[in-house]
């Protein structure tokens, strides 16, 4: 799975998907769930890290300056508060998918 096309649209991220999905992102949807160590936090040698809890609302926290293609695999982000160690892959991205149709098939595979 790939995207084909990303058109951001004010605080809308809107991704056309290689199978004929469309998505639409809120910026704060992806920002909140940034996927990077940070963020999510990371197991290393099943040790698990949780990340330091950051003030909940930053100014630029929801502003994305930048999206940046990572090879084949998918984006990284930069937000104007400086955060930019998300990398969000294509699978990932799909899998945060807000759309009713998304959010159904999520429910039904747990």
């Amino acid at each position: 799975m790939r995207a084909l096309k990303i058109l951001r649209e004010g605080n809308i991220l809107n991704v056309s998907w290689d199978d004929g999905h469309t998505s639409a992102f809120t910026m704060q949807l992806l920002r909140d769930e940034c996927p990077c160590a940070g963020c999510k936090g990371e197991t290393i040698l099943g040790v698990v890290y949780r990340p330091a809890q950051l003030p909940v609302f930053m100014p630029g926290k929801y502003d994305l300056s930048a999206l940046t293609a990572v090879g084949q695999y998918g984006v990284a982000a930069k937000w104007q508060d400086g955060h930019d160690t998300g990398i969000y892959s294509w699978e990932y991205l799909r899998h945060l998918c807000p759309c009713p149709e998304c959010i159904a098939s999520r429910a039904q595979e747990d």
